[in-house]
Parts: structure tokens; sequence; C-alpha cells
């Protein structure tokens, strides 16, 4: 999945596919999670936020259906 680089104290690259739904984060640490089921309307959200480690932790972090991939 492509992946767009930003500018985060917690989160390298996020990147989603409309098609499966599913949201993909490189975090920091090089880790990298797959969160399924993800609305895209969340994605937009998301995507804008001003931060995105704090949107992480409020609206994602165990919401979602998840896999360690990397």
């Amino acid at each position: 999945m492509d992946r767009n680089n930003i500018d985060s104290s917690m989160i390298r690259s996020i990147g989603y596919d409309a098609n499966s739904s599913t949201l993909e984060i490189e975090f920091n640490s090089g880790a990298i999670w797959q969160y399924f089921d993800f609305p895209e309307s969340s994605w937009c959200e998301f995507n804008t936020s001003d931060s995105k480690g704090k949107f992480f932790l409020r609206e994602i972090k165990k919401q979602y259906s998840e896999s360690q991939v990397g």
C-alpha cells in the first residue's frame, strides 16, 4: 500500500485503501500496522487532522481489528 510521509512524533507515514477499507500506519519505531473496516470518512478526518498521534490514540487505537504487517 502506498503511504504518505507525515510530520509526527509518533507516526512516520499513513495510507488508505478505499477498496478494502484498510488503513495502514507506519510508526516511527518502524512497526507497520493495518486497521480493517476503517471508514473512508474517518480516513478523511485522520488525514486532515492537526495531530495524527492524538487522533490515532483517541479514534483508532483499540477501535478496529488490526494486524501488524511489518
